[in-house]
């Protein structure tokens, strides 16, 4: 077999292994169906980049810390960063009671996309340069947290997502700061998680010719030093939940 060949056809058992993964099983996770269901929006047309387990969606999620929410404003589209939280099978983003994408994204479907980079891939030709990623969208009708409990639960999530240990170390939030806060929630009901990992694939003419280096550039999330706050009283310490992250790097 020439190389190419084996090169393609090495490819196509990866994405065989990746399909067989994805057949997955039929069941439950907190009442939901432990496989996603696709919808004409959450549908993914190149299924060796989908993944269909439901757990798989909240893998992503959990790893994430920013998101990118997209509303409908006066008839055109808005997408913005936000930081969001997970419990369960709900999704929540925060923002001022005067945020424009939150009014506007109030009991109206909404599209939120987390992504996370683990790689730049490099071919052989242009065409075929990529990323190795993996990424979540879902789809949903934001619905505003009105119950007191839920909000503050909601908060907590979010908190804690970006920067764990924090809620208990801080200051709880004020009524007054809750009243100036919006909070959404997003049933992940229709949602889809697209993942590409791998070398790049190229065509057989290009491995032939070996004119170009092909390969990953990995990437990773790196914390560096903790840099206090000029106004923290003298002597204060980095507490532990700051410095255990620095030390893990994750």
């Amino acid at each position: 077999m020439a190389v190419s060949e084996q090169h393609r056809t090495a490819t196509n058992r990866r994405h065989e292994h990746v399909d067989v993964q994805l057949a997955g099983s039929h069941g439950k996770m907190n009442g939901m169906p432990t496989d996603l269901s696709p919808t004409p929006r959450s549908t993914i047309r190149k299924s060796e980049h989908a993944r269909r387990e439901r757990s798989a969606l909240y893998e992503v999620l959990d790893a994430g810390l920013l998101a990118h929410l997209g509303v409908v404003v006066d008839g055109a589209p808005l997408v913005l960063p936000t930081t969001f939280g997970r419990i369960d099978d709900t999704v929540y983003v925060h923002g001022s009671t005067g945020a424009l994408s939150l009014r506007a994204g109030t009991s109206a479907p909404v599209c939120l996309t987390v992504t996370l980079l683990d790689g730049l891939v490099y071919a052989r030709s242009v065409f075929h340069h990529s990323a190795n990623y993996r990424s979540a969208v879902i789809h949903a009708e934001a619905r505003l947290v009105t119950d007191p409990q839920e909000k503050l639960d909601a908060l907590r999530a979010v908190v804690e997502q970006l920067t764990p240990g924090s809620w208990t170390h801080a200051r709880q939030p004020t009524a007054k700061e809750l009243a100036a806060t919006t909070v959404l929630a997003l049933d992940t009901t229709e949602a889809s998680v697209k993942v590409r990992t791998g070398p790049p694939v190229d065509d057989s003419a290009d491995v032939q010719a070996g004119t170009a280096w092909a390969g990953v550039l990995p990437t990773r999330q790196q914390w560096l030093p903790a840099v206090p706050c000029e106004l923290l009283p003298p002597g204060s310490t980095v507490p532990a939940h700051v410095a255990d992250r620095v030390a893990s790097n994750c």
